[in-house]
């Protein structure tokens, strides 16, 4: 099973709205999932949280990312780039979690290795759900690498 108490389930949400993040962490928090949530505004700040540079030297390694795609600075393709090819960080999940459904965003996102892609649904009791089971997925079902 997932981390369990002894270790909260670490989340990494890139995500450059601050409605749309203030709605995933009210969904998360509202789990009994014991979770530590971090949040980036865009990608470039989302490289610099996972390699521990700049103001993030304390950052911890996430379980879980959850991840938009369209943002400033540096978009969620190039992060699922990044991160797929980099040998230290790969093994992270990653869920695009975004509102575009649109084919070649879907491809792409696959094609680059993301582990789930997740349309948000503009109705917010639809999107509590989407957060609630991708929090219970990862944090109960789901068996998560060691954190290295």
């Amino acid at each position: 099973m997932g981390p369990g108490a002894a270790n909260p389930v670490r989340i990494l949400v890139v995500d450059d709205d601050p409605g749309d993040v203030l709605m995933i962490e009210e969904a998360l928090a509202d789990s009994e999932i014991d979770k530590v949530i971090d949040v980036v505004n865009d990608g470039q700040e989302a490289m610099e949280f996972l390699r521990r540079e700049g103001r993030h030297t304390e950052a911890r390694r996430p379980d879980v990312i959850l991840l938009d795609l369209n943002m400033p600075r540096m978009d969620g393709r190039q992060v699922l780039g990044e991160v797929k090819q980099d040998a230290d960080l790969r093994t992270i999940p990653i869920v695009v979690l975004t509102t575009s459904n649109a084919d070649n965003d879907i491809v792409g996102s696959y094609t680059l290795q993301a582990n789930a892609y997740v349309t948000k649904p503009i109705d917010l009791d639809d999107f509590n759900d989407v957060v609630r089971r991708i929090d219970e997925f990862f944090g109960r079902v789901v068996v998560l690498p060691k954190r290295s």
